[in-house]
């Protein structure tokens, strides 16, 4: 299991840094608020996901430790169900092109547009 070295939030709320070995990967919150392993956005099984739609502004509140092993992001939106672990961060760092890709994708698809920063 990887487990960041580093973990930042910038001024504005809106960007989350992790540090995995010697690589960082800077995370928007509504990257990570669009990907939360919550139930209420993956669903409780395969096809249930529900697509998080508007969520350009979101920022972080808060960060809370859980454990050794995860933490708990408490978004601007009111959303702090999902329990982020260490493998759930590092697979969000590293497969961010495509997991984006697919996310803009997906909003295309079902009808509603992005507002680019």
């Amino acid at each position: 299991m990887q487990t960041p070295s580093n973990i930042t939030l910038n001024k504005a709320k809106n960007l989350l840094t992790l540090t995995f070995g010697d690589t960082e990967y800077p995370l928007t919150a509504e990257y990570l608020r669009v990907h939360s392993p919550s139930a209420e956005v993956v669903g409780h099984g395969p096809g249930q996901e529900t697509l998080q739609i508007g969520k350009e502004n979101v920022t972080i509140k808060r960060i809370e430790p859980t454990g050794n092993y995860a933490i708990v992001l408490f978004f601007s939106d009111g959303h702090d169900s999902g329990i982020y672990s260490w493998e759930h961060l590092y697979n969000l760092a590293t497969e961010y092109e495509v997991r984006w890709s697919n996310y803009l994708t997906r909003l295309k698809d079902a009808g509603h547009s992005h507002k680019q920063h």
